[in-house]
């Protein structure tokens, strides 16, 4: 069974703990339109878990994101970037 990439929401990984939703939607409007941006917590603690994701209005723009964005670095923390996967039905 193939997995589906779906091609306008990316994966962020390496985020600083510190970093919200709105500053990681900041952070991709450089490169164009986000729809959504969203930084995943725990649901005990409310801490981020480093990682995040965002769907692009358009797919060159998920496209341009990932190119320009994954490796750059944010507080000493360098960026991954890539497109999501959706998730497996085993987890």
């Amino acid at each position: 069974m193939e997995e589906e990439i779906v091609k306008n929401k990316l994966y962020v990984g390496n985020l600083p703990y510190s970093m919200t939703g709105d500053q990681l939607k900041e952070q991709f409007s450089a490169v164009g339109e986000v729809t959504e941006a969203v930084v995943i917590s725990d649901k005990m603690s409310g801490r981020s878990k480093g990682f995040g994701f965002v769907t692009m209005a358009e797919d060159a723009a998920a496209e341009k994101a990932v190119a320009e964005l994954d490796g750059k670095e944010i507080d000493g923390r360098p960026l991954k970037v890539s497109f999501a996967r959706p998730m497996r039905k085993d987890q």
